[in-house]
């Protein structure tokens, strides 16, 4: 082994404690982005696999009723490769020992032939067969919810009808990654089904013998797909089409590509905060260790090794702690990224995952780590590879002391001695004091981020459910009805309050940008489901005009009093110039709301409704779930506890992994900087400690004085921590915002006394290690050691 090399070993181990804390640190940033990448790359090869295996279709459209021979001029628009058309129908669900009322979504397939698109991942039992009407596939997620299995039997109420239906299979779909029901915001597989049901056997079901009502295509390479869509928009328009959605958007892959953007963002900016601090620690760490061996350097010079030799030397020193770091972080990312990979099950519903953690990944994460800690440390190995073997042979010039303002007034002269010494300290070395504090208040932000997600949830739970939505159940009507439905059921039990609406699906347009969504027709009087805005609360119903959310208002680029161009997907299809006469904040979606007097008049129709809000009275609920499983009007019920349920139980699992993860790397953060720091003051002024304890300073002094430094760094942190996680929770909320929802950005005061006090325990942790040294301080050796 060259002499060198020996040295480097020799130097490393006397150093282990610091270079393993900064390895920590290091770790935690190389974990993060492997973390995230692995599990971005994962599930996008997830995804194109099984997309391109089971043939997911490009281009997928909603319509009324068209006859089957439409099929042959679709095809001929330029572009299309393959089409399939189908019977998509909703409808309600009775399941044996489960009360509430569950919305299922039966889609045909043909009984004979192989489907041509979206096609089935039997993962049980078999398709359905030609001449059984009753033979229905089940999504699995929805099966395993109510343990329901191959030969189990499901009562539906199919146009009117009920029918008991036999379950011949269980499977998976590439269009149901994320099966979510109308009107909800996350997966309920208790109450949300698929159901595949020949195409036969439902077209006679709902009366469209020879018939489609949806219509999904694939495309040929490098097709312009935009304009296949709006040759397919101006075909099925006089069919009661609604508007194509081209791949992107269809809304099981639209959660799943806006799932994937949130982790790249996280790839792409949490490391950095942690690479920093780390380059910022090896730094330090690297200049004392060089104002320490001055000699060795004046020596090794006087034998002939070059300053770049020398340079070289320093540079493997930062690589090989660094190595250490990329490596622990690359298992543990790894294992952190298979584990994230995993969770996502829980949300979308693949037949397979694949977990192959791309080489580059790994690379990427190096390269970066690397560049970043060796640019942080060129200018002490810089300052070694040029220092002269005479001047490296005398010890260091002492720092030049200067009298502070602070002193010459005798600002500080009712502070103890030990306390001037700490802030004397701190006078001498302001940048490297200024750098651990910011440090150390990047660890609290990190935690402060994370803990605002909780806080979120809080506030969207509270506002979105509770405050904007005052009805217990929302009933969605098989077609739309006439207003004097209502007295049907108000007349059900337990029933105390009924509230109409109205969705229409729409086309919103100023000037050249666009938006297509849906109407919102509201009751002149709505309390139950009002227009409510987060911070003023119930908006009036306007008697004529838009009500718009503010996300739809920036996309659109407009303001109150501007007039919008809205066309109505249904019936005739109007076209209508509609003033915005207010403008509201809202987390979820971007709604449009008008009275629903002028949405029926928009459409030249009298007092119809699909929507009907209930309060009811919760003593009559199982009573009433049955009376609306057997109304044949009804095809979905929309229960608000059960969503709140559904979405904070999920909520909550995954939150309390993303907070540990975060909670244990900011911890691993804040141990690796408090340790260094005092470590390295130790290195620094132990033979200034050992002086004061030999002339009469106190253990407790001279404790006080080397960690009282670091101790006030923290005290200056802490407020600057709450201010830089607000900020990064601002930069997080705003990376993933969509057009489904924004994260509000609520911080409750807890939620810093918590982050606080996690970055302090880690701190008095490192603290009570460093005092264990001091303890062992050996006073003559100290003092012997040349300075």
């Amino acid at each position: 082994m060259r002499t060198l090399n020996r040295k480097l070993v020799r130097d490393l181990w006397k150093i282990r404690g610091q270079a393993i804390a900064i390895a920590l640190v290091v770790a935690s940033g190389v974990a993060v982005m492997v973390m995230s990448l692995s599990s971005l790359a994962s599930l996008k090869e997830t995804a194109a696999t099984y997309y391109d295996r089971y043939r997911f279709a490009h281009v997928f459209a909603d319509l009324k009723r068209a006859p089957l021979h439409i099929a042959h001029r679709i095809e001929q628009i330029p572009g299309v490769q393959t089409v399939q058309t189908r019977i998509v129908k909703y409808a309600t669900l009775s399941v044996h020992g489960f009360e509430e009322p569950i919305i299922g979504q039966f889609v045909s397939i043909p009984e004979k032939n192989e489907s041509l698109l979206n096609l089935i991942v039997l993962r049980k039992g078999r398709l359905v067969s030609p001449g059984h009407p009753d033979e229905v596939v089940l999504n699995e997620k929805f099966a395993q919810a109510h343990n329901l299995n191959i030969g189990d039997s499901i009562e539906a109420i199919l146009n009117g009808k009920m029918r008991k239906l036999s379950i011949v299979g269980l499977g998976l779909s590439p269009e149901f990654v994320y099966a979510i029901g109308p009107g909800a915001l996350m997966p309920d597989d208790k109450r949300f089904g698929i159901l595949w049901m020949g195409r036969d056997a439902l077209a006679a079901a709902f009366d469209l013998d020879g018939a489609f009502n949806q219509v999904s295509l694939a495309l040929l390479r490098n097709v312009n797909a935009k304009q296949v869509v709006s040759q397919l928009d101006i075909l099925l328009e006089h069919y009661g089409g609604v508007g194509a959605l081209l791949q992107k958007d269809q809304i099981s892959n639209w959660f799943l590509q806006n799932e994937l953007r949130m982790l790249r963002n996280m790839a792409e900016t949490l490391p950095i905060i942690f690479i920093i601090v780390a380059a910022f620690l090896t730094q330090m760490v690297l200049a004392r260790l060089i104002t320490i061996e001055r000699s060795e350097i004046g020596l090794l010079k006087a034998f002939g090794y070059s300053g770049t030799r020398i340079g070289i030397h320093y540079f493997l020193m930062v690589i090989s702690i660094t190595t250490i770091g990329i490596v622990i972080g690359w298992g543990v990312g790894a294992w952190l990224g298979k584990y994230n990979t995993e969770l996502y099950s829980i949300f979308f519903s693949f037949p397979f995952l694949f977990f192959r953690p791309e080489l580059s990944t790994f690379l990427i994460s190096a390269l970066i780590t690397l560049v970043a800690v060796l640019i942080g440390t060129f200018r002490a190995v810089r300052r070694a590879s040029l220092l002269p073997p005479a001047e490296a042979m005398r010890p260091p010039a002492p720092p030049v002391f200067k009298k502070h303002i602070s002193e010459e007034h005798d600002w500080l002269s009712w502070l103890d001695q030990p306390t001037r010494i700490i802030l004397r300290q701190i006078g001498r070395w302001p940048f490297r004091s200024l750098f651990s504090t910011i440090s150390i208040a990047l660890a609290i932000g990190v935690l402060v981020m994370t803990f605002q997600w909780i806080d979120s949830i809080r506030e969207i739970v509270s506002t979105y459910f509770y405050d904007a939505q005052r009805q217990n159940l929302s009933v969605a009507l098989a077609e739309s009805e006439n207003k004097r439905i209502l007295h049907e059921f108000d007349r059900l039990p337990g029933v105390l309050q009924t509230e109409p609406a109205r969705i229409i699906a729409a086309e919103f347009y100023a000037g050249h940008r666009f938006h297509r969504g849906s109407l919102n027709g509201v009751d002149q009087h709505a309390r139950l489901s009002p227009i409510y805005d987060n911070s003023r609360g119930i908006l009036p119903v306007p008697k004529d005009g838009l009500v718009v959310g503010s996300l739809l208002a920036e996309k659109l680029g407009v303001k109150v009093g501007d007039s919008m161009q809205v066309k109505l997907l249904d019936g005739r299809r109007p076209r209508v110039d509609v003033p915005i006469v207010d403008i509201f904040d809202t987390y979820i979606g971007m709604p449009a709301y008008l009275s629903i007097e002028s949405l029926n008049s928009y459409l030249n129709e009298y007092q119809q409704i699909d929507i009907i809000h209930l309060s009811i009275d919760e003593a009559y609920e199982e009573v009433l779930y049955k009376e609306l499983k057997r109304t044949p009007q009804v095809s979905a019920v929309l229960v608000k506890q059960a969503a709140i349920n559904t979405f904070e139980d999920t909520m909550a699992e995954t939150i309390l992994i993303f907070v540990s993860f975060f909670t244990m790397f900011a911890c691993a953060l804040a141990f690796g900087l408090v340790y260094n720091s005092t470590r390295i003051a130790l290195s620094e002024r132990g033979r200034e400690l050992a002086t004061l304890r030999v002339i009469g300073f106190s253990q407790l002094e001279i404790s006080y004085i080397l960690l009282g430094e670091i101790a006030l760094f923290i005290v200056v942190s802490l407020p600057l921590g709450c201010v830089a996680g607000y900020g990064l929770a601002w930069m997080i909320t705003s990376l993933v915002e969509n057009e489904l929802y924004r994260i509000p950005l609520v911080i409750q005061p807890e939620s810093y006394g918590i982050s606080m006090a996690i970055i302090l325990f880690a701190a008095i942790l490192s603290a009570a290690i460093v005092q264990l040294r001091i303890n062992r301080l050996n006073l003559l050796e100290v003092l012997k050691t040349r300075e």
